[in-house]
């Protein structure tokens, strides 16, 4: 039964118990992953590196053979073998012998450090048969173990960890290739209401250039969810439904907004029964954006936020994105809640839960002037980074009040 007039929490609370199933998964490469969310736990294949190997351009010995050595008293090695990088030396090393080695390349068998080429006496281009050594050395120092970086069978990374250009040269490193990660969901974003139109046409009279489809198309990109349908909707419920009907055998969710209040045109309430969907709820107790409504319709989540720009963008991240996140499998989008303190006073009673637009610097919470708090008030939007949360029955607040604020960072 379709609930009216709830809680905030509330109505998250419905959104994820009825439109979250098992996330969506898929094989992509790890060259094509940045961004995204890894579906499942990764263990190492192989040992990074997979030898013991060179840190340095030198010569690779025996500790025990460099006993006592110094510039006035230097020790000469026979040299037996060159081994460059992506080479491999199949002599072993015995008493008083050196490979010529280069940075990363396997240290010989037999040799337990490696000395810098600027400690010896080698010049390049002269015979390599012999090489002096000028110092004294430590067992394994200047040696980089198999597996030092990375263990083969240890865990690598979890499932949930969100791909970074970093996470892509872990996988590259051990040769994994392709990985399993959650599916972005398809989002399909609809703007409805006859009086907007497009930026770009021509703005006759009663008409307003629409920011709505801008604005959570982009908020939507942010999130690295780029809908797949991003259309305008006339006011004609059978249109609306029959375009509703279609989008939704190949999307995730259906984002709208205008048409959901109690208007003439707030025509969602015809489209409701046209598509016999079931009604989870309608109406929030908040400050903008009360009119919210979310039904399910052939197991798809579909939420219609109110036209007013900062209405929409506010019940946007108070409602939608809970669920995208939980869709996404990307935790980096569930909400953040901090105190804060206002830098300057509100001096409007809230009867109602309220959500301000705000910018947090330094736990001190700046808010634009009284009236450009309006649902329909955009442009004082600019620089906000915070939704600061008052709830129902406030008084005016005073500058240094603590105030709890929703961030808006991604």
């Amino acid at each position: 039964m379709e609930q009216i007039g709830i809680e905030l929490e509330k109505a998250v609370e419905l959104i994820l118990h009825h439109g979250v199933e098992q996330i969506k998964t898929h094989i992509i490469p790890v060259m094509k992953a940045n961004g995204a969310i890894l579906a499942e736990d990764i263990y190492a294949p192989i040992n990074n590196p997979p030898f013991d190997r060179s840190p340095l351009d030198g010569f690779a010995l025996r500790a025990g053979d460099s006993s006592h050595a110094s510039k006035k008293h230097p020790v000469t090695l026979r040299v037996i073998d060159t081994v460059y990088a992506g080479g491999f030396c199949d002599k072993r090393l015995n008493a008083g012998e050196a490979v010529r080695i280069m940075t990363g390349a396997p240290i010989p068998f037999g040799a337990d450090c490696v000395i810098r080429q600027e400690d010896t006496g080698f010049t390049p281009g002269k015979s390599e048969y012999t090489v002096e050594i000028y110092r004294e050395l430590k067992v394994h120092q200047n040696y980089c173990f198999l597996g030092e970086d990375i263990k083969k069978g240890q865990m690598l990374l979890k499932a949930g960890t969100k791909i970074t250009y970093i996470e892509q040269a872990i996988l590259s490193s051990v040769g994994i290739m392709q990985i399993v990660v959650c599916q972005k969901p398809r989002v399909a974003l609809f703007v409805t209401g006859d009086e907007v139109v497009p930026p770009g046409s021509q703005l006759k009279n009663g008409k307003i250039y629409d920011s709505n489809l801008t604005l959570l198309y982009n908020r939507l990109k942010e999130f690295q969810m780029e809908p797949v349908v991003a259309e305008y909707l006339p006011d004609q419920p059978e249109i609306i439904a029959e375009i509703i009907k279609k989008v939704s055998e190949s999307v995730d969710i259906i984002i709208t907004t205008g048409g959901v209040s109690v208007g003439a045109k707030d025509i969602f309430h015809e489209v409701y029964p046209m598509l016999q969907l079931e009604r989870i709820f309608w109406k929030v107790k908040l400050k903008p954006g009360t009119p919210a409504m979310f039904s399910m319709y052939q197991g798809i989540p579909m939420l219609n936020l109110s036209g007013n720009p900062f209405a929409a963008i506010t019940t946007f991240e108070l409602l939608v994105r809970p669920l995208l996140a939980k869709l996404s499998g990307d935790k980096g989008l569930n909400t953040v809640r901090i105190k804060g303190v206002l830098a300057q006073p509100f001096t409007k009673t809230s009867g109602a839960r309220r959500f301000l637009r705000g910018n947090l610097i330094e736990g001190k919470v700046h808010i634009p002037p009284t009236e450009q708090h309006a649902s329909g008030i955009l442009a004082s939007m600019a620089g906000c980074n915070c939704l600061v949360d008052i709830k129902a029955g406030t008084n005016p607040l005073d500058m240094g009040n603590e105030v709890e604020v929703i961030l808006l960072d991604v």
